[in-house]
């Protein structure tokens, strides 16, 4: 039998936080047809901003993929939400687009994003292979080192 997702998320010890509430004037998904897209998320953990700053300066790459793990956990947390706590609803991941708070001079932004690329690839196993982009920003909101949203096939 495949496992779950509930069951994969369990066997790497991840609790699904409730679903983080939007900063601003937007909403935290939004369902259209059989697609749904998450807003962009942030590391949250705990209630609060777990990594802040800058790759290349004060955030290194290890610090950079935990914060985009914890992207990931949340997205997965909208999703829940948005699927009336259904993940298994998940046809397919289909794309990511990971933000990273970078210098200039910083040149992998892929390393970074592939913490939350890896660990949606886990937990969905197949059905979270993945399109995706990592692009370097200048700057994120309330000073995140990486902010990540997603787009998944639903059924």
């Amino acid at each position: 039998m495949t496992a779950t997702i509930k069951k994969r998320l369990e066997e790497k010890g991840i609790i699904l936080p409730a679903a983080p509430a939007p900063a601003a004037n937007y909403v935290p998904w939004v369902i259209s047809g059989n697609h749904l897209h998450i807003s962009g998320q942030l590391p949250m953990e705990a209630g609060g901003l777990a990594v802040v700053g800058h790759l290349g300066a004060d955030v290194d790459v290890e610090a950079g993929r935990r914060a985009a793990e914890l992207c990931a956990i949340n997205i997965l947390a909208q999703a829940s939400s948005a699927l009336s706590g259904d993940l298994e609803r998940i046809a397919r991941l289909i794309k990511i687009n990971g933000f990273v708070a970078s210098v200039p001079t910083f040149i992998e932004q892929h390393l970074v994003i592939n913490g939350a690329s890896d660990l949606l690839a886990d937990v969905l196993g197949e059905r979270g292979r993945h399109a995706r982009a990592a692009v370097g920003m200048a700057a994120l909101p309330m000073n995140a080192a990486v902010e990540i949203d997603a787009l998944f096939a639903i059924n």
